[in-house]
């Protein structure tokens, strides 16, 4: 194992000043660092973690709060833990994932201690009772969607919003004047979950703008509860040819109802959906789709996180634009 010491030999310097150029916390000559880090790289040194932090003050440590409620997709969630634990790596710093509803009392428990610099904080409502205290905390934060009041917080994520209206959007270029929205889970929209709120206003803003008759229906994450809501939508829409989907688990159920009852999709009934696109991709009947953009939100994230560790200014909102993939499930009406 390569040692500091073996680092300053190689360099022609003191242990002292390797440790000066590997936490800055003293200047030393632009000569010098350079000379330092090509030895570095050239023997493959790597701080021990424990002395890198007691260098830099820093524990090296991102805390990703994802706390897994009733209602979320968990294959999902974890697009977006992996992206950020892959960007984390990239800067040399662990994430400690925090996976409990404990709301403020969570994030207090980890900011009094030493074991993170830093969090990233998913499952965002509306009215997150989170807020306070993260816009109060000595360490930076960056949120994985957006609050109806943002203000003093950096947040980014998809524009689901827009993401509605560009789905709907579709379907009324294909001529379908009829649609609905078939959305997350009732628990979802009970806690005002941001990302789903938007969705539903981006889709009913779209659906009035152009003269389309449209509905709204949550839907439990299991293919019972998609063929209830396939009657229902039939029932009360008896002219429906379009549909939107905002919930990953019943999106191959929920066709397979439709044809159940009658309809082929995308013969009589055209079906787009927001999801990632291997998912879209490997329905029976690839699916339209607006992908959700899980690396790179997370990687965004991470992004973000690391300027403002530096101390360097970052923009308060990020929204992605939606990307829609046109498949095999739409068709002009």
């Amino acid at each position: 194992m390569v040692k500091i010491t073996d680092v300053a030999r190689h360099a022609g310097v003191s242990p002292s000043t390797v440790s000066y150029a590997l936490s800055g916390k003293r200047p030393i000559s632009e000569e010098t660092r350079r000379r330092v880090e090509d030895s570095i790289r050239e023997l493959g040194y790597r701080p021990h973690a424990g002395a890198r932090a007691l260098a830099s003050s820093r524990s090296n440590v991102l805390a990703l709060v994802v706390p897994l409620r009733t209602g979320i997709h968990v294959p999902v969630v974890m697009q977006f833990a992996v992206s950020v634990v892959t960007a984390a790596r990239r800067h040399d710093h662990d994430v400690l994932l925090l996976t409990q509803e404990e709301g403020e009392d969570g994030l207090r428990r980890v900011a009094d201690t030493a074991l993170v610099d830093a969090l990233i904080v998913m499952d965002v409502q509306l009215h997150d009772g989170r807020l306070p205290l993260l816009r109060r905390l000595d360490r930076p934060s960056v949120l994985i969607g957006f609050p109806a009041e943002p203000d003093g917080l950096t947040c980014i994520d998809l524009d689901f919003g827009a993401a509605g209206e560009l789905c709907v959007e579709h379907l009324a270029g294909l001529g379908h004047r009829v649609v609905g929205l078939v959305g997350s889970p009732p628990e979802v929209y009970v806690r005002e979950t941001g990302f789903a709120q938007r969705v539903v206003r981006g889709f009913t803003t779209a659906a009035d703008r152009n003269g389309i008759a449209s509905s709204v229906h949550p839907c439990e994450a299991d293919p019972a509860a998609a063929r209830q809501v396939a009657e229902r939508l039939l029932r009360e829409r008896p002219a429906l040819t379009g549909v939107v989907v905002h919930n990953e688990p019943v999106l191959e159920p929920l066709i397979d109802a439709f044809e159940a009852l009658g309809l082929r999709v995308p013969q009589d009934l055209s079906v787009t959906a927001i999801c990632p696109d291997e998912l879209a991709g490997r329905v029976r009947v690839p699916v339209t789709s607006v992908a959700i953009p899980a690396a790179e939100v997370g990687t965004g994230a991470v992004e973000l996180l690391m300027r403002k560790l530096d101390g360097t200014p970052v923009p308060r909102a990020t929204l992605l634009p939606p990307r829609l993939t046109v498949r095999a499930s739409t068709r002009p009406r």
